[in-house]
């Protein structure tokens, strides 16, 4: 499973946040490791230097082996925030995903 991170220009990507966010993906979602072939996570700031609630964005993209690409996008004050509500809409779209597959 292969994980690819993009920051926009008002993100600064850290190879240790990397790791981290990593380390997170692979735990969170270790149980679908074989079924996953890339996943991409995009951070952003939707509003640049001005401050605003809830304006960092995260979007998750995996990219299950035989099915179309699966997107959720969350929104929060920091980046991590954003992150973990993410990680949870992903994980639990892709648990939902992959048990219809075993009813057919």
């Amino acid at each position: 499973m292969k994980i690819q991170f993009n920051t926009d220009k008002n993100v600064e990507g850290h190879e240790r946040a990397e790791a981290y966010f990593s380390a997170e993906l692979e735990t969170a979602l270790a149980r679908f490791e074989e079924k996953i072939t890339r996943i991409e996570v995009h951070f952003g700031d939707e509003n640049g230097e001005k401050f605003s609630l809830k304006d960092k964005k995260c979007l998750i993209e995996v990219r299950p082996a035989k099915l179309q690409p699966i997107v959720v996008t969350e929104h929060s004050d920091t980046v991590e925030k954003a992150f973990r509500g993410a990680l949870t809409k992903i994980k639990k779209t892709l648990e939902t995903t992959f048990e219809k597959q075993k009813t057919f």
